[in-house]
């Protein structure tokens, strides 16, 4: 027998203001769907939050963003977990299942700091912790020198402000659900294609119940299905935090197109393609095998 919902429904989120921001999407979203009065934003800290001068690789990975959230979702703390989906591991608990995803939102990156990644001065630091878009930079500018910048929004605009480098980056959707819709310059895809569910807010609840039945009332299917297309592809390239990969699944019709690239760290090296296809998991995992199947040395080594 399913075990009805309580009487406070009860969010679990990380507790930076766009964490926030996103869990009170997800809080408005179910309002709007159910009538409910009485749902809870409970904030729980994660590792990923309280260590901030290392990069994720070197201290767990993704799971620092879920761990802490898994564990108060099957402790039955919480009954619904918020998260950015770029920030979730491919491989999750069986007990546990995303339910739903909202309409995902910009999903370029946007620089702060120059009006173009070709305006910047020669040797200009750019303060970012993703392996993908210090590679791509360098791609584009050998010259530039990626930084280890960590922290939230306003924290990373406020080392930027300090001096701290010539410019960073950030994802243009976080910027645009805080209000920042003037900050910075979006990047075109033909120049960065983004991080795999990158812009994509998804729910996460226990994988069966009447949770899980209440939050995929709000799911945006088609934003679920390109994510799944692009997670898909992580999971058959056994990609990890260290691995520069870039991904972008978009609806043509009925079909899915999914673009993808990998990168040598210093982006010297690359390999890119695109697929077609109706079923998400397997289209990512065959562009995934056919990416691998020309990429050079220096990347295969990046994966699996």
């Amino acid at each position: 027998m399913t075990a009805p919902l309580p009487q406070v429904f009860k969010l679990g989120t990380r507790g930076s203001p766009l964490a926030l921001t996103q869990a009170g999407m997800v809080r408005d979203a179910l309002r709007a769907a159910h009538g409910w009065d009485s749902i809870e934003i409970v904030v729980i800290r994660t590792t990923g939050d309280r260590v901030q001068d290392r990069a994720l690789a070197e201290i767990g990975g993704k799971a620092l963003w879920t761990r802490e959230l898994d564990r108060a979702l099957l402790a039955g703390e919480v009954d619904a977990c918020v998260h950015s989906m770029k920030d979730v591991e491919t491989l999750r608990p069986a007990a546990i299942a995303v339910a739903a995803m909202l309409p995902r939102a910009d999903v370029r990156d946007r620089l702060i700091g120059a009006a173009s990644v070709s305006a910047l001065r020669e040797g200009a630091s750019v303060g970012t912790s993703s392996p993908r878009r210090a590679a791509q930079l360098r791609r584009l500018r050998p010259d530039l020198r990626p930084m280890l910048f960590r922290g939230n929004v306003d924290t990373r605009l406020g080392k930027l402000a300090a001096g701290e480098v010539d410019a960073t980056l950030l994802a243009a959707a976080g910027l645009d659900r805080l209000g920042r819709h003037d900050t910075g310059t979006a990047i075109p895809l033909d120049q960065m294609l983004p991080a795999p569910a990158q812009g994509a807010v998804g729910v996460e609840t226990r994988a069966e119940g009447a949770a899980h039945d209440a939050v995929a009332a709000i799911d945006d299917a088609a934003t679920h299905r390109a994510v799944d297309a692009e997670r898909a592809l992580l999971a058959a390239l056994a990609a990890d935090c260290h691995s520069p990969v870039a991904a972008l699944a978009v609806h043509d019709g009925d079909t899915l197109r999914l673009r993808a690239e990998l990168l040598s760290p210093d982006g010297a090296e690359q390999v890119s393609g695109e697929a077609r296809g109706d079923d998400p998991v397997a289209l990512g995992a065959r562009l995934a095998a056919e990416l691998l199947g020309r990429a050079p040395p220096a990347i295969r080594a990046l994966f699996g």
